[in-house]
C-alpha cells in the first residue's frame, strides 16, 4: 500500500488532526481489551478460568503473564521488566494467590523474599492468554504488510520518538532537536533498513503488550486495578 504525499495540508493542520486522533487511540485501545478477554472467553472451557476472566482486569493477566515468562520471579522483577507499578504488583499478586492462580515460595536463605509461581490453574491461564498472542501476531502482521518499507521505518523512529518526548518539556532545544522532521530516512542504506524492517514484522506480541502498556501510561488515564 503506498500513500501519495502530494497537496498535503499544511503542517499545523496535520499536527492538529494527530492531536485529535489520540482519544480516538485509548477508545481503541478499551476495545481492544473487551476484544482479547472474549477471545479468551470463547477459547475456553474450564468454567473456574471463565469465572475469573470475567471478573479479571487487564493488568492481572499481565502480572499472570509475567509469572508465567519468569517464574520463579519477586514482585521487583516484575515491575521492572514490564513496565507495572509496584504498588499494582502487590495488590494484584495478593488476589492471585487468594484465588489459587498463583503460589509463592521462599529462597532457603532469605525468608523475606517473596517468589511467585503459577498454578497449575495459573498455567492454564498462561498458555490461552499466549495462544491469544500467537493469534495478534498473525493479525498484527497482516496489518503491518499493507505499509511500505519507507513507511515502516517512518512509524518505528516515530513511536520510539515518542516514547522518550516530554510534551511539558516539548521547548526545550533537547526535545526541540529530536522532534525534527527524519528527513534523513530516505537516505538509510538498504540493507539497514530491510533489517529494520524485518525486525518489525518479527515482533513479539509480549513485546508490542509491553509497549502498549507504556503508551497507555504516558498518554491515556491510567486503569485501576
Amino acid at each position: 500500500m503506498t500513500h501519495s504525499f502530494d497537496n498535503l495540508p499544511n503542517k499545523d493542520i496535520l499536527i492538529k488532526k494527530l492531536i485529535e486522533t489520540i482519544p480516538k487511540l485509548q477508545k481503541r485501545f478499551q476495545a481492544e481489551d473487551d476484544e482479547e478477554k472474549e477471545w479468551m472467553i470463547q477459547h475456553c472451557s474450564n468454567p473456574i478460568i471463565l469465572d475469573f476472566l470475567k471478573e479479571s482486569t487487564v493488568m492481572m493477566l499481565h502480572v499472570i503473564d509475567a509469572i508465567g515468562q519468569l517464574e520463579p520471579v519477586n514482585g521487583t522483577s516484575i515491575s521492572k521488566q514490564f513496565g507495572i507499578p509496584k504498588g499494582s504488583v502487590s495488590k494484584i499478586t495478593r488476589k492471585l494467590v487468594q484465588q489459587q492462580i498463583i503460589r509463592t515460595e521462599f529462597l532457603p536463605d532469605n525468608k523475606k523474599e517473596v517468589l511467585f509461581l503459577t498454578t497449575p490453574l495459573g498455567k492454564e491461564i498462561f498458555d490461552l492468554h499466549l495462544a491469544l498472542h500467537k493469534q495478534m501476531n498473525k493479525g498484527i502482521n497482516r496489518f503491518l504488510q499493507r505499509y511500505n518499507a519507507d513507511e515502516l521505518l517512518f512509524l518505528i523512529k516515530g513511536f520510539e520518538d515518542t516514547l522518550e518526548a516530554s510534551w511539558v518539556n516539548s521547548e526545550s532545544v533537547v526535545e526541540e532537536e529530536r522532534l525534527e522532521p527524519r528527513e534523513h530516512l530516505g537516505s538509510m542504506e538498504d540493507e539497514e533498513m530491510s533489517q529494520i524492517v524485518d525486525m518489525l514484522k518479527q515482533l513479539d506480541t509480549r513485546s508490542l503488550k509491553k509497549a502498549k502498556t507504556i503508551l497507555k501510561d504516558v498518554f491515556f488515564t491510567s486503569f485501576d486495578e
